[in-house]
């Protein structure tokens, strides 16, 4: 089985798409993205300037357009997913490529989310911690400030786990994790405390928008953030967009989900390295067209469509 994933807004940098991004096909996709969203997202993309490319209104339409013009080009080379996924607003270009939404809505409906984001007022912050697991920084969270303001965002990977929460939440936390025995504590470019109760000021109008979107049923399993499982249940993925504003990405689980769906081979979709470093490390077989040689790497990974093909002609 071959999996797709598509990062988020942490992978965000200037130049991104230079490995694809003068195939056809990316051209195309980046020019319908900036007729879409009326400017020219694949310019802020490719030149900046950083301080505009990283404003939350701006980063994650940029990503999800450079994650779309690479899901053109991969496309365009005739591969298909048997599962896809998506890394936090990534997810909304999973939903994309499984054919949930169309490519103009995953556009507006992105852009919509960043919107609603940037307008949050509680300040906010996100810090990745390296070297702990979530048992132990959900325990050192929990000493350190009221779940209203400091709550585990992301889990990575079993020492991988990203908080988010108010500047003074996150500055009593940071001591506390390094005497438990945090190796790295790195603050992400972002402007707010995503994916915990400091979103939660525009919870109900993110879930008004998204009730209101005609989902399309999926044609291939979505692997949801806030459940780290497989669906191809519309309402279910709904529901899980939905609380993903605030919940946790369940990014661990979601590999270790791929790995027990059989998958043995995965392509990060998009311009990052990010995601195809946690596959490699919770052993899966992952390629990224960030990598100017990801035509020759994705054409490596078509015996596994083959293999998973013959295998089901000799079950049928």
């Amino acid at each position: 089985m071959l999996a797709w994933f598509f990062p988020g807004q942490g992978t965000l940098r200037v130049g991104m798409g230079q490995a694809f991004r003068r195939h056809p096909a990316a051209a195309a996709a980046l020019a319908e993205a900036a007729d879409v969203l009326g400017r020219d997202v694949a310019g802020l993309c490719a030149h900046g300037p950083l301080a505009a490319l990283v404003r939350t209104e701006n980063a994650q339409p940029a990503v999800t357009a450079c994650n779309l013009a690479g899901l053109a080009a991969l496309k365009a080379q005739g591969l298909e997913p048997d599962l896809v996924a998506g890394h936090s607003v990534g997810e909304l270009s999973a939903l994309h490529a499984a054919g949930v939404l169309d490519f103009a809505a995953t556009l507006r409906l992105v852009d919509f989310r960043a919107t609603l984001m940037a307008r949050v007022g509680r300040e906010g912050g996100m810090w990745a911690v390296i070297g702990l697991g979530p048992t132990a920084v959900g325990a050192l969270v929990r000493s350190a400030a009221p779940a209203s303001s400091l709550a585990v965002a992301v889990e990575n990977g079993p020492d991988h786990v990203v908080v988010s929460g108010t500047p003074d939440a996150l500055r009593r936390f940071a001591p506390l994790a390094r005497a438990a025995g945090a190796r790295k504590i790195v603050p992400l470019n972002v402007s707010h405390a995503f994916h915990s109760p400091l979103m939660a000021e525009v919870a109900e109008e993110w879930a008004d928008r998204v009730r209101a979107e005609p989902l399309r049923d999926p044609v291939r399993p979505v692997l949801l953030n806030v459940t780290g499982r497989p669906s191809t249940d519309r309402e279910e993925i709904r529901n899980a967009l939905i609380a993903q504003l605030t919940g946790r990405v369940m990014w661990a689980a979601t590999l270790r989900a791929m790995g027990e769906s059989g998958v043995r081979g995965c392509v990060e979709v998009g311009d990052s390295k990010a995601l195809t470093g946690l596959a490699r490390a919770a052993g899966l077989r992952c390629v990224t067209m960030s990598d100017p040689a990801w035509t020759r790497l994705v054409s490596g990974l078509r015996h596994v469509r083959a293999d998973a093909g013959a295998a089901a002609r000799a079950e049928a």
